[in-house]
C-alpha cells in the first residue's frame, strides 16, 4: 500500500509511457506531413491541406 506522502513506484514508468507516446506521435506527424507535401499540387495547396488535417508545416522538415 502506498501512503499519500509517497509517490507511487510506477510514476517514472508511466513519464516514459508517456515520452515514448509524444515522440512516436511526432514521428508520425513528421511523416504525414512529407505525404500532404509531396501529393500536394502547389505550397498554396500544401498549406491548406495541412490546416484541414492539423498538422504543424514544420513537422515535415527532416533535421
Amino acid at each position: 500500500m502506498t501512503l499519500a506522502h509517497e509517490a507511487a513506484p510506477t510514476t517514472g514508468r508511466i513519464a516514459a509511457a508517456r515520452e515514448i507516446e509524444s515522440l512516436h506521435n511526432a514521428e508520425q506527424c513528421s511523416k504525414a506531413a512529407r505525404t500532404v507535401a509531396d501529393h500536394a499540387a502547389d505550397a498554396a495547396d500544401c498549406l491548406r491541406l495541412l490546416e484541414m488535417l492539423g498538422l504543424d508545416p514544420a513537422a515535415g522538415k527532416r533535421p
